[in-house]
């Protein structure tokens, strides 16, 4: 990840970052952060100016693989986030890239870092709950992993307590309502937070029903997030192994092609708010 840094002297104008220079950023302000470390101390060590680190760590700017090197040496950075950076460090930036989980998605600074950013979030899932709206019990009956539970649910409070929270449309199959994931119990519990969620300000679950139309839309979750200009709108997918990120205007308009036809198969909200509770007191009466 190097930078034409003659042109940003020259314009006074710091280049538009992508997924991949803010994800690197925050990398080394997690890293920054962790040694306890001031912004002004780290630049005075490298021989920086303020503003050159402060754009590195917001994906502003790029610098070459040595000095990123040098720079995670001067934090005193653990072998396997060394060899992590130096990886993000090293790649081209194509607008894709592939980020392993070690099936713990919730974590990954790429994900965590644009979600908390995002002014806008629309996911789908086709056979689960949304991951932003998921109970912690429901998250761990679906994944037998508790610690992922919960920080699926810690992702979920940051997004709720935001002052100024990204509007949300949380897209579900009715499959998945009708799925006993966890018990009925878990299920109960996990469709009343969900019916309570629909009263959210900025949240609109929305469910797509067992008699919509079969649609390639509808095969794969995904999510689709955009962010106040000039930052480029980001797609992610999820899979076992690894998340999938996507800022390239071809691979985003697929996705928001996508999102347009999962809006045209699902209920209204109103309606979506009705299956959700009519399933939920399904559950109640099954776990009595």
């Amino acid at each position: 990840m190097q930078t034409d840094e003659k042109t940003e002297k020259d314009t006074g104008t710091p280049r538009l970052s992508t997924a991949h220079s803010r994800e690197l950023g925050e990398e080394l302000r997690r890293t920054r952060h962790r040694a306890a470390m001031s912004s002004g101390s780290v630049a005075e060590a490298m021989g920086w100016s303020l503003g050159k680190l402060s754009k590195l760590e917001t994906g502003t700017r790029g610098t070459s693989a040595w000095e990123i090197g040098t720079l995670i040496g001067r934090l005193g950075a653990d072998k396997p986030t060394r060899d992590r950076i130096l990886i993000i460090a090293s790649e081209p930036d194509t607008g894709s890239f592939l980020r392993p989980h070690n099936g713990i998605p919730d974590t990954l600074a790429a994900l965590t870092l644009h979600e908390q950013a995002a002014r806008s979030i629309i996911a789908y899932e086709p056979l689960a709950i949304p991951a932003l709206a998921q109970t912690e019990d429901y998250a761990y009956a679906l994944t037998g992993d508790r610690d992922l539970a919960k920080a699926r649910v810690f992702r979920r409070e940051i997004q709720r307590r935001r002052a100024a929270g990204a509007d949300t449309v949380l897209y579900t199959h009715e499959a998945a309502l009708r799925m006993m994931t966890g018990g009925p119990e878990v299920m109960r519990d996990q469709l009343l937070h969900l019916t309570l969620m629909c009263g959210w300000p900025h949240i609109t679950p929305r469910v797509i029903p067992m008699t919509a139309q079969p649609h390639a839309a509808l095969q794969s979750s995904a999510a689709l997030l955009t962010f106040a200009p000039p930052t480029k709108p980001l797609a992610y997918t999820e899979t076992d192994a690894a998340t999938v990120f996507h800022d390239h205007p071809s691979a985003v308009a697929r996705y928001q092609a996508k999102m347009r036809h999962l809006a045209a198969l699902a209920l209204s909200a109103a309606k979506s708010h009705d299956v959700i509770a009519r399933w939920a007191d399904s559950y109640d009466r099954k776990s009595r």
